[in-house]
């Protein structure tokens, strides 16, 4: 039982992380250059989990899930099955719910490299992407390390979103934080032990790689 909810969890973590990765580094190399006003839109759209209370997130993506709306009913017509109460909305939440812990780091080190790196690049004739790939990246490999480590981390420990969209259905959307509040209802206290220890051991082990990855500041590593 604790089995199939950890699996399920680094499932979820894993999905979820390898998406913001994807999605997350255009978003913030697009804010880390652009000073317009719609920057600042799009930064507290980003930020908005970060002080929005999970339950109200979750609460607005069951009503958008669920199958009498557009995307619910399309979701269902395409496969079959319900969005809400699944792995896949569980997914989506982790995504919204997660992506400030991924984007800002990255932001905060994209903002830190020189104008004259990139200047320099475009004028032996990198494209923007190669300027990307070859010049940034590897600058901010840490960040990267960092930003993945914090949104894997933040998706483990999520409890709020993950219990609105998707119940607690064993082996299908019990993740290891509604399983622990499970046990503690049911006055389960040894099994609560086990699995507040590993989530309070997981996210310190975490915490201490992203310190020692960045011991003064997430950023481009330019010095070295």
């Amino acid at each position: 039982m604790i089995l199939d909810t950890v699996v399920l969890t680094l499932q979820l973590a894993s999905v979820t992380t390898l998406i913001l990765l994807v999605i997350s580094p255009p978003l913030a190399w697009w804010l880390s250059r652009k000073n317009t006003w719609p920057r600042s839109f799009i930064e507290a759209i980003v930020a908005l989990p970060l002080v929005l209370p999970p339950t109200v997130l979750g609460f607005y993506l069951l009503i958008f899930f669920a199958p009498q709306s557009t995307v619910g009913g399309w979701w269902e017509a395409l496969f079959g099955v319900p969005l809400s109460f699944s792995f896949s909305a569980l997914v989506i939440g982790s995504v919204i719910y997660s992506i400030p812990f991924v984007v800002q780091p990255l932001q905060s080190a994209f903002q830190q490299i020189p104008n004259t790196l990139l200047e320099a690049a475009a004028s032996l004739g990198a494209s923007p992407l190669d300027c990307f790939v070859s010049v940034v990246m590897p600058l901010c490999r840490r960040s990267f390390i960092t930003a993945g480590c914090l949104g894997f981390a933040h998706t483990v420990g999520e409890f709020g979103v993950v219990l609105m969209i998707g119940g607690n259905i064993p082996g299908e959307t019990q993740v290891l934080s509604i399983a622990l509040f499970d046990a503690v209802e049911r006055l389960d206290f040894a099994t609560a032990h086990l699995l507040a220890g590993g989530l309070l051991v997981f996210s310190t082990l975490t915490l201490l790689l992203v310190y020692r990855l960045n011991p003064s500041r997430v950023g481009p590593e330019i010095s070295q």
